[in-house]
Order: structure tokens, then sequence, then C-alpha cells
């Protein structure tokens, strides 16, 4: 008998960096788990999925030039119903919050097949921050069978708004089992045109890319790292920057120029790790960064009044600062020259996960589609720093 096919779908950087260590552990559990990707970003994408050796089954090449979110649905649903009914999916699974991840819990509901969705449960409380992200979220999870929440905090976020809790699994993030995996590698290469971090300066790696920042918050985020550079000359600032004009046009009009300021291509995978494990604090409005940066000790400052993730805050590894010059100077400038602010932002957190997140995600659908014993996430285990998986009765 063939075994279960669940088609994972991949739209974005973000996604294909969580999901590639899901689609190897389902593979490994047995699974058929081709990959359809929508290339909602099409280079950022094909970068993630050459550095975890794998391949899109189906390419739906979605990316266009400042597409509407309406058009880029109406686009893609259909396509992806079509693959989902065509390939006889058992299941269909996606990760995060884009446009992609609505579209296919919605062509799977149409379908008529079960939906999983990784990283469930995020909630920033606000539809507007992040835009259009938590609205997809919370539209997803109407539309799911298995809720994979990171934390025991996503899993009471979806209990309030009343999803069934024996469809709720607290198995951590995926995104801690990818940067492990690559972060241990002994070499990693290093970004073209950025200098290698010495005794007598300190890098400080920069991305912004949120569609809420877009226009005046950009300008005065950005206004305040040229700030920053200017009153540190000994710090380097690196920023992939993002290939959407509405970041990458007031990003070079502002920052371009400065000599400590490096504006470079994006980067793939490997190389993103490399420039995070060498640097001194992360200024950025990413989500993934504020999941990968606190688990190898690195300060982070968010560009956001709010996040979906607030375990990190909690935790201590991260400050949201918005885009107030104030706030950000405040920060900034006490991470910079306190070494007790600093040491105390800069000690390893694990709020997110053990590193195999992947492997409990494969094991409940196991037990789901073929009857196979399962385990979860334990959240109090990894907040001392334990590893340990807690075996669950079914």
């Amino acid at each position: 008998m063939n075994p279960p096919r669940i088609v994972c779908i991949i739209g974005t950087r973000p996604e294909a960096i969580k999901m590639a260590p899901v689609v190897k552990a389902l593979q490994e559990s047995g699974f058929d788990a081709p990959i359809l990707a929508t290339a909602q970003h099409r280079d950022l994408l094909d970068q993630v999925l050459s550095a975890f050796n794998l391949t899109a089954q189906w390419d739906l090449n979605a990316m266009t030039p400042n597409q509407g979110l309406s058009e880029l649905v109406a686009r893609i649903l259909p396509q992806i119903e079509q693959v989902i009914r065509q390939s006889r999916a058992a299941a269909v699974l996606a990760q995060g919050d884009t446009t992609t991840v609505v579209a296919a819990a919605l062509a799977a509901f149409h379908a008529r097949v079960p939906f999983g969705h990784v990283e469930a449960g995020l909630r920033s409380g606000s539809m507007d921050a992040p835009f259009p992200e938590e609205g997809n979220r919370r539209l997803t999870s109407v539309l799911t069978r298995w809720h994979f929440a990171p934390t025991e905090l996503s899993r009471r976020a979806l209990l309030a708004e009343n999803v069934p809790q024996e469809g709720i699994h607290v198995v951590g993030n995926s995104v801690i089992d990818a940067l492990l995996g690559i972060a241990h590698q002994p070499t990693l290469p290093w970004p073209d045109g950025v200098p290698q971090p010495s005794a007598n300066r300190r890098m400080v790696l920069v991305t912004l890319h949120r569609r809420e920042n877009f226009g005046a918050p950009f300008e005065a985020i950005f206004k305040s790292l040229q700030e920053f550079a200017l009153r540190h000359p000994d710090a380097d600032l690196v920023y992939p920057v993002h290939p959407n004009p509405n970041v990458m046009e007031p990003a070079r009009s502002i920052l371009a120029g400065l000599p400590n300021v490096y504006l470079i291509a994006p980067v793939d995978y490997p190389a993103m790790i490399n420039l995070l494990r060498h640097a001194y604090m992360v200024f950025t409005d990413s989500g993934g960064l504020q999941e990968e940066a606190p688990a190898l000790g690195i300060p982070v400052l968010v560009f956001r009044d709010v996040t979906e993730r607030p375990e990190a805050v909690s935790a201590g590894g991260v400050r949201l600062v918005g885009a107030d010059p104030d706030r950000f100077h405040s920060e900034a400038e006490a991470l910079w020259h306190s070494q007790d602010h600093y040491a105390a932002m800069a000690r390893p957190r694990f709020p997110y996960g053990d590193g195999k997140t992947s492997q409990r995600i494969a094991s409940i659908l196991r037990a789901d589609l073929v009857g196979d014993a399962l385990t979860e996430f334990d959240p109090e285990a990894t907040a001392s720093g334990s590893r340990e998986v807690v075996q669950v009765a079914q």
C-alpha cells in the first residue's frame, strides 16, 4: 500500500525555513511529503529549498511586482485546490501567516482534505499589527484540523477562540529545528563584501520588511539606524535588504553611502545564520529572528509596538521599540554601553522548543493517519533548559 501523501505548501522564505525540517521528518516517518511552492517569494524561497536539499514537485510561480493580496489569492487558490485533488492528498500542511497559508487552508477545505497548521495560535491582539498576518492566522485557524502550537500561550489563545482542545498540539517551533541543524555546522558561508567581526568592531544584524511599517514608519526607523551608525563608527550594520521596492527604496535613500552600513542582497539561510551567530545584537521587525536570536543568546530590538511572539519578550531576550526614535535610542545605547544590561539579555533562551518539533508533528500525523503513538512538547521542561520529551497517552 502506498504511504499517505501529505502535500506541504510553501510560499515564502520564512515558511521554507520552518517547513524544511518538517518535510524531512515526514519523509523519515514514511509519509510521501511532496512540496507545492506558490513562490510568493521567488529567489528567497529557492535559496532555502536549495540549502535544505529540497525541491518542489509543483511550482505556481506566483510572484509578480507589486501584486495585491486579493489578486494573489485569486491566482493561487484554484491552482492549489487542483493540486490537492489531483494528488489525492490525505492531508495538507502549511506554516505561518501569509496569503499562501490562508489560500492553502481554504483550498484544502474546498477539497474536503484535512489541513494542518504549523505554528498555530500566534496572536498579537491587533488586526493591524502585523497586517495582514494577524488576520491570516485567525482565518486559517477556523479551517484547521491539526493546530501545531509552538507554546502553551499559543494553545491558550486557540482555546480562547473556542478551538476544540483535542485538535491542539503543543509541539514547539520548527524554526529551532532548522536553526540548530544549521548553526552547529563547523563551516558556514560568509556574505561577500561584509567585514568579518573583529576585537575592535561589533556587528549588528538588521532585517526590515513588515508591510505595516511601509511609508512613514520605515522612514523613521531608517533615520534611527542612520543616527546609530553615525554615533557608533566602531559598529558595522549589516542589512540584507528585502527586494520589495517599498523597503529597498527608502533603505537606500537614507542608509546608502554610510561607511559602516552594508546594504547587501538577501543571503541564503546558512549565511544568514552565520551572520546571526556573529552578531552583537539584532535590529529587526521580523518574526523569525525573535525566535532564532534568543536561542543563540543574541539580544533583539524589534521595530514593532506589539508582537505575536511575547514569549521571547517575557524571557528577557527581546525588547519592543516600535518606530519611536527615543525608545530605540534608549534601548540600543543601553545594550551598546552597559555590559550588565547586555549580559542580562544575552543569555541563551529556548521558549520555542528543543529542536524536536518536526519529529513531534510527524508523530502526531502518524497517530491520526496511520495509528502510531505520539509525543508532544512539554513547555515547562524547556523553560529551565531541559530537553526532555514527554510521552502523551492517546
